[in-house]
């Protein structure tokens, strides 16, 4: 049939592999047991304990960091509240500044702690403000007053360098350093604290419990004032060394400029300085300063804050010191000043205080290149021999004055005014000006032959003079100008000792006087200062003279002078002719005396020698018609000098000095100066007298014999 089709059975091959193979059945799983496993005794106890311990940590986590979250809440909210308005934050100092101006009104010291003016964040100088932020803190802006990276890098550091975690690199935000400078607030009080440096040192604890306390005081910071107002409290308050607090104080002490005008180079010196204002202050090393600021530019730079063509420029310009600065000058003088007025004006003043002083930078400059060229020259290398100079007008203004051959050195020992040494044949003059004015004359004969006097408790004494030889009859005028010791005890004893006292502490010289014979000898002791005072009344008429250096004090930012020079005229010690009549012998004491070294040629200039027992102490006092100079030389452990006299190097520093303290000044005929001041119409005889000095001496010296 054909369209019928046949079923088909499929196509297995079940012959060639047998049957169907029947689905593989997987044996039944076993009934899992309903009985609690047996575990381990330990097993299950270590489980247990470990599960307590790590409850109770957190536990005591937990708790401890909420207790600190609410202390701390606590601390910001309480410091918080005790923040001041931010004017009363930018300067809280214990010590004003005094500011000492020359006499051309040109700043040349300052003592205490300067401050100048409060400055803005955003009006300093943009690299100002960058340096500091690079260095101290780049994320300054982006923190909330705590940086717990820097923390923890800090005491990475610290413990690497083999250093306690709260050791060395704090890792403190510039809030943070804000409130170490607050002092968290708390104010120098002198009952509390024996000096300002205890105060400070308490405030730079670096306890644990003073960090919290910190970073409370912080957080205040933060919740009280604006990023830009927390930096400008910091820049403001900020030591930077040389006794500057705050940026703009530093610039003006270090370029005499303001911290807004100051170049990326004298920016990075500043910013350099926080870091340790004392090591890096540039008046105290520039080459290490210069150094520091290298440092900071590469951190400007690599923050992107400088241009590569900008700090290439920093770095091959480096910051320079101003001239007042580089001079560091007239720190002796400066500290003679702040002794002189009152102490709650000048050492303890809490104001800021301008003085005006006498002071003329260029007549230091003078006086210390003076020393400088006899003693690089004339005194061996390595010798511990001091020097003092005081120069000074008739008036007794000071105008220059050098303590020490350290001429930088500011707070050290004054040997021009501190130093209580004796005189020598320096106060030789005014036992002469007690004769003068007695009557004597310039003329008059005195004795230079063998003298023994008896004194009671003491014995015999037979003094000598310098040479040990005797020149018999001299006249006054050569018996100064050879600085002949016994005719001077002779005349001193003739005129009385009560009235060459006298005439010494008239012009000021000295508060206890020898009272025996040897006080012609210049046996008492005086200060140079006092003794050029002395020489400036011989000058000046016979009018006593009190040296001076302060003009004027007044407060920063008054014209007001709070007081100021007293310039009346001194008490008369002698008279004019007397006065006259001793320039005259003075001059001499240059001429043909012991003080040749000292004379300038086409100058009328007097002055005398000085050199005491054993040559401890040199001395040379004189003048021209506008200054009055003083040189000490000696030792400060009273070391005997070698080969030194007053008339030697002393008088060659004189000379140098003087030489250019003249400078351009006319020669002025100083006896005709003296005769003006004196006012007093000398007679024609006595005009004779003086014209004809010279002649009258080489007829004595031919008379009797003078060498």
């Amino acid at each position: 049939m054909a369209g019928k089709q046949k079923s088909t059975k499929p196509l297995i091959a079940q012959n060639r592999y047998g049957s169907a193979p029947k689905a593989v059945q997987k044996p039944p799983k076993p009934l899992r047991s309903t009985a609690p496993k047996q575990r381990n005794i330990l097993s299950r106890a270590l489980r247990w304990l470990f599960k307590r311990c790590v409850g109770l940590v957190w536990a005591v986590i937990w708790r401890s960091a909420l207790m600190l979250a609410l202390f701390t809440a606590a601390g910001v909210g309480y410091y918080r509240s005790t923040l001041p308005d931010l004017s009363a934050l930018l300067d809280v100092r214990a010590r004003g500044s005094v500011t000492l101006l020359d006499r051309n009104n040109e700043v040349f010291a300052w003592r205490g702690e300067q401050f100048g003016q409060a400055i803005d964040a955003q009006t300093i100088s943009p690299h100002l403000r960058h340096a500091v932020l690079a260095t101290e803190d780049k994320r300054f802006y982006r923190h909330f007053g705590l940086s717990p990276r820097g923390v923890l890098g800090a005491i990475r550091i610290n413990v690497r360098e083999g250093r306690s975690a709260l050791s060395g690199h704090g890792g403190s935000t510039i809030t943070q350093q804000t409130a170490k400078l607050l002092c968290l607030g708390l104010p120098f009080d002198r009952a509390r604290w024996k000096s300002e440096r205890a105060y400070e040192a308490e405030c730079r604890e670096s306890s644990l419990w003073r960090k919290v306390k910190e970073a409370a005081y912080a957080l205040a910071l933060e919740s009280r004032f604006s990023k830009d107002e927390i930096l400008t409290i910091y820049i403001n308050r900020s030591f930077l060394g040389a006794g500057a607090r705050g940026f703009e104080a530093a610039a003006q002490r270090y370029f005499g400029k303001s911290a807004r005008n100051v170049n990326p180079a004298e920016a990075a010196m500043l910013a350099g300085l926080l870091v340790a204002p004392t090591r890096y202050a540039p008046t105290n090393n520039l080459q290490r300063s210069q150094n520091r600021a290298g440092v900071i530019i590469n951190l400007m730079q690599a923050q992107a804050l400088l241009s590569a063509e900008e700090a290439d420029f920093a770095r091959k310009n480096p910051a320079q010191l101003s001239q007042a600065a580089k001079a560091n000058a007239g720190n002796y003088f400066a500290d003679w000043v702040m002794q002189s007025g009152p102490r709650f004006l000048t050492q303890t003043t809490t104001e800021d205080v301008i003085i005006k002083t006498t002071f003329d930078r260029r007549l230091q400059n003078a006086a210390e290149q003076a020393m400088h060229q006899v003693f690089d020259s004339k005194v061996r290398p390595g010798s511990k021999a001091q020097a003092a100079i005081v120069v000074m007008s008739p008036n007794g203004a000071v105008r220059a004055m050098l303590g020490g051959r350290n001429t930088s050195v500011a707070g050290g020992f004054n040997r021009a005014t501190q130093a209580l040494r004796q005189t020598g044949s320096a106060f030789k003059p005014f036992v002469y000006a007690a004769a003068l004015e007695a009557g004597y004359s310039p003329y008059d004969i005195l004795q230079d032959s063998p003298l023994t006097l008896d004194l009671p408790g003491s014995g015999p004494w037979s003094p000598q003079n310098y040479s040990k030889e005797f020149l018999g009859p001299v006249s006054l005028n050569a018996a100064l100008s050879q600085s002949l010791n016994i005719p001077t005890i002779r005349l001193s004893e003739e005129v009385g000792r009560d009235v060459v006292r006298n005439v010494a502490s008239g012009f000021g010289v000295g508060e206890k006087l020898a009272t025996g014979p040897a006080l012609a000898l210049g046996v008492s002791e005086a200060t140079l200062i006092d003794m050029v005072g002395a020489y400036a009344g011989i000058l000046n008429r016979g009018l006593s003279v009190t040296p001076f250096g302060l003009n004027e004090l007044r407060l920063f930012g008054d014209d007001t002078a709070l007081m100021g020079a007293t310039n009346s005229a001194g008490q008369r010690v002698i008279s004019p002719t007397a006065a006259h009549n001793l320039i005259f012998m003075m001059q001499n004491v240059m001429v043909e005396g012991t003080g040749q070294k000292a004379a300038i040629e086409g100058w009328q200039t007097a002055g005398k020698t000085g050199t005491t027992q054993s040559a401890r102490d040199a001395w040379f006092i004189g003048f021209s018609s506008d200054y009055v100079i003083g040189v000490w030389m000696g030792y400060d452990d009273n070391t005997p000098l070698t080969g030194v006299t007053g008339g030697g190097l002393p008088a060659e520093i004189w000379k140098a000095t003087m030489l250019r303290a003249q400078g351009d000044l006319p020669p002025n005929a100083l006896v005709q100066t003296a005769q003006t001041r004196a006012g007093a119409g000398k007679t024609s005889k006595s005009t004779d007298r003086g014209q004809g000095t010279n002649a009258i001496n080489r007829f004595l010296r031919n008379l009797f014999g003078q060498n």
